[in-house]
């Protein structure tokens, strides 16, 4: 195992290029529902839809880079080679072409680089802290503060940029930021060279690079006939769905007798995030719409207007709400389990699902206070702060969740099917968000305000009642858990004495 020097060295590292490219990703996130509908003239169904269905197959193709970075390239080196591919995409949208196709096939080489990025970066993470669970969870909220770093700055600057320069100037900074993420990988490389999977310790195969990158030429191309095609983006959701079933049920079935009981407790919180990033694509679609039409962008104290938001902006608030509980969170949990009091996954998603509803019923609640239909900008920084403590959670913990149930020869694959449930919950939140479209684009404040407080309405009910289920469920969570713990350790203590015997036998 890395001494705790050689795992902060490597943390780092995979901390510094997470940052940046979610700079990049977060940055481009801000703006593309707005986009859609100011600049290519989209309407609001169609450009909720097409996110949806963007980010539906940005959080599927990982499920692929986890196997590439496994089994074909190396986890070091399919997450760089990601990068690298998010640099073009970001490119791409920042040439000033507005030509839906060219758009489509910019969001193509995204999806292609997200894939190849996301698992194995997530998984390298995993690999540093592998066996140190009292570690594991602080080090994957630390983690997740990274990707927030990077998308508070981010999304504070590509609006500001875009309302001074234009899109695709606000788009360029979003690749600039990449590359940065990937001079500091490379001048840092070294720190990574005892982590990663058994192909990273081999030359490169030119051949196997050479097919994975036409099958990433194949999947840019199908991801712009999939945004083309609405019903086929549907049945892409259904077949995902079906393949995470299928994936757990295989896995349950072929596995060890003694992981059983972590991989039904995994399946149990992957449905549960499932569920939370319905909620949590409503940030890009109608919370971002909401704030378009509904909020007084003047953030005031005492009738002082202390600065004016842009629409795109209020998105920042998730990641810096993020920042500032992180450290909290993951201080906690070092203490809890240093006491022997560590609290459960399980309870911490159950605890992440009532602070969402919580969040949703204020800015249900906002609506009371409207002046001419157009609420403080105070109960998006406060249903927002209650957002993201229940994301800190949920899918701040959903990698710890793998990374502790999952067996590490099922590592990549397994991150993979879980960002796979991620993509499926994407564009089921961008359904949800059309429960809000609007008549016409142009329609007045007062009009556009009920159908708004109505969607976070049925939102907040429907959050509480995810909390009731996985506090019911508690019980169950309990017992796999212990279950597999015991499991662990019996495989542990065999792994021990077989080594203990090959070294007195030698």
């Amino acid at each position: 195992m890395n001494s705790s020097r050689s795992q902060t060295r490597s943390f780092t590292t995979i901390f510094m290029i997470e940052m940046w490219e979610r700079f990049g990703y977060y940055g481009m996130a801000a703006l593309l529902v707005l986009f859609m509908i100011e600049r290519v003239g989209f309407s609001d169904a169609n450009a909720n839809l097409t996110w949806g269905a963007f980010t539906a197959l940005v959080y599927a193709a990982p499920s692929i880079g986890g196997w590439i970075g496994d089994k074909v390239l190396g986890t070091r080196r399919t997450m760089l080679l990601g990068a690298m591919v998010l640099i073009v995409g970001y490119l791409m949208l920042g040439i000033p072409d507005d030509r839906l196709g060219f758009v489509y096939a910019a969001l193509g080489v995204i999806v292609v680089g997200n894939g190849l990025f996301k698992a194995n970066a997530a998984n390298l993470v995993r690999r540093i802290y592998e066996g140190d669970d009292a570690r594991i969870d602080s080090a994957f909220t630390i983690y997740y503060m990274a990707v927030n770093v990077g998308s508070t700055v981010s999304m504070l600057a590509t609006p500001w940029i875009k309302d001074r320069w234009g899109w695709h100037a606000a788009f360029g900074v979003c690749c600039a930021g990449m590359t940065v993420g990937v001079l500091c990988c490379l001048a840092r490389y070294g720190t990574l060279v005892r982590i990663g999977s058994a192909p990273d310790d081999k030359p490169v195969h030119r051949r196997r690079l050479a097919m994975v990158l036409a099958a990433g030429a194949a999947l840019a191309l199908a991801t712009v006939f999939v945004l083309q095609h609405r019903a086929l983006a549907v049945a892409c959701v259904y077949v995902a769905a079906a393949a995470i079933v299928a994936i757990f049920a295989l896995m349950t079935l072929t596995c060890e007798r003694a992981e059983r009981a972590g991989l039904v407790a995994a399946f149990v919180l992957v449905l549960q995030s499932i569920l939370f990033f319905v909620f949590y694509q409503q940030m890009s679609t109608s919370l971002t719409l909401f704030a378009l039409r509904n909020v007084d962008p003047a953030l005031s104290i005492a009738g002082v207007t202390l600065f004016s938001w842009s629409p795109a902006q209020f998105q920042a608030l998730n990641p810096i709400w993020v920042m500032l509980m992180s450290p909290l969170l993951a201080g906690l949990y070092t203490r809890l389990a240093q006491g022997g009091r560590d609290v459960g996954i399980a309870t911490k998603f159950a605890l992440g699902f009532v602070a969402v509803a919580a969040g949703f019923f204020v800015y249900a609640v906002s609506g009371r206070y409207a002046m001419d239909g157009r609420v403080s900008s105070w109960f998006m920084v406060l249903g927002y702060g209650l957002n993201s403590l229940g994301e800190l959670l949920v899918s701040g913990l959903g990698l710890a969740m793998i990374a502790r149930y999952i067996p590490a020869r099922m590592g990549g694959f397994m991150m993979g099917a879980y960002f796979v449930a991620t993509g499926v919950a994407q564009y089921l939140g961008s359904v949800v968000a059309n429960l809000a479209q609007l008549p016409s684009n142009d329609l007045p404040a007062v009009q556009s305000l009920p159908l708004y407080i109505d969607l976070f309405a049925k939102l907040g009910w429907l959050a509480a009642a995810g909390a009731l289920i996985s506090i019911l469920l508690l019980p169950l969570m309990r017992r796999l858990g212990n279950t597999h713990r015991r499991s662990a350790a019996v495989l542990a203590g065999a792994t021990t004495s077989a080594r203990s015997r090959a070294f007195v036998s030698d």
